[in-house]
């Protein structure tokens, strides 16, 4: 089963140095929080905020591709969590197949938010990643940490 997200929004983690992407359920309150790096927090808040650049960026550029072969990424999915590590599909149809293409959930996030595609988790991820995982980043939380707020 499949469970419909959207972007929630960025936060930096002090503690890491890491970006963690919050995704939460389109008719829910189930959340999802994944750590991310720099550039693909970057790129995620490009997107949200309709920040167009003077030239292509990378997911900007598989935007373009997917555009010019006519081909439409139908959903995006955060398939499992394998050792603390998610994976992720982009399903793209070119009007006759759909192929699956291999991802890092920030970078199929990414793309999603650029093409209008949705974005999905299974629902075996939400009940595998550890419940108390954002709870215990929020607890440690000091008001100072909230000026990195993207």
């Amino acid at each position: 089963m499949l469970i419909h997200m959207k972007v929630e929004g960025l936060l930096f983690d002090p503690r890491s140095g890491m970006y963690i992407l919050l995704l939460h359920q389109v008719d829910g309150k189930e959340t999802l929080p994944i750590w991310i790096g720099k550039p693909e927090a970057d790129s995620i808040a490009l997107a949200i905020g309709n920040v167009m650049t003077p030239r292509p960026l990378t997911h900007d550029l598989i935007k373009n591709i997917f555009q010019a072969l006519s081909v439409k990424v139908t959903r995006v999915v955060i398939t499992e969590i394998v050792d603390n590590t998610y994976y992720a599909l982009i399903y793209a149809f070119n009007g006759k197949t759909e192929v699956l293409i291999d991802s890092r959930p920030s970078d199929a996030v990414a793309v999603a938010l650029r093409v209008g595609a949705p974005i999905y988790v299974a629902q075996d991820v939400l009940e595998t990643r550890k419940t108390d995982e954002l709870e215990e980043w929020l607890k440690n939380l000091k008001p100072e940490d909230f000026g990195n707020v993207m």
